[in-house]
C-alpha cells in the first residue's frame, strides 16, 4: 500500500512492490533479503480480492524474483469455515509463488508439504513423510 491505501487493483500493487525493491536496491539490501506482502483482503468483502492477491503474488515472483508473504487467514475473515477457504487459498498462493505465510503451523504445515510435493518441490516425499511422522494425525 502506499498514501493512497490499498489498492484494489493488479497493476497497482506491483507497480508498489516495484518502488519499494528499487528503494531497498538503492539501501543495498538484496532482492533475496526483500519480502514484499501483497495484503491478503477477505472475500467475504470484495469478491475479487483473492484473485487480485494471487496475480499480485505471480507478477511480483515473476518480475523481481523476490520472496512473497501472505496473511493466510485474511482471506476467509467473516466467513464460515475459515479453514476449508484458508487451505484453498494457501495452496493457490503457493502455486502463484508465495514463499512464505503468516498463518497456523500446527493446522497448515501437512497441507504446505503436501502442497510443495504436489509442485515437484519434495523429492521423494521426504519433507511431507519427514513431517507426518513427527506430527501424526
Amino acid at each position: 500500500m502506499d498514501d493512497n491505501g490499498i489498492p484494489h487493483d493488479v497493476e497497482t500493487r506491483v507497480a508498489i512492490a516495484e518502488k519499494i525493491i528499487e528503494r531497498a536496491a538503492k539501501l543495498g539490501i538484496p532482492a533475496a533479503d526483500i519480502v514484499i506482502d501483497p495484503l491478503v483482503l477477505t472475500v467475504g468483502a470484495d469478491q475479487k480480492a483473492s484473485s487480485v492477491t494471487l496475480q499480485t503474488i505471480e507478477m511480483v515472483r515473476r518480475e523481481f524474483g523476490v520472496n512473497v508473504n501472505i496473511g493466510a487467514s485474511n482471506v476467509s475473515f467473516g466467513l464460515p469455515e475459515r479453514d476449508t477457504i484458508n487451505l484453498a487459498f494457501l495452496s493457490m498462493a503457493i502455486y502463484a509463488g508465495a514463499t512464505c505465510a503468516i498463518t497456523d503451523p500446527m493446522k497448515y504445515t501437512l497441507h504446505i508439504c503436501a502442497t510443495d510435493l504436489l509442485r515437484g518441490r519434495d523429492a521423494n516425499a521426504l519433507r511431507y513423510l519427514k513431517y507426518y511422522r513427527k506430527h501424526p494425525p
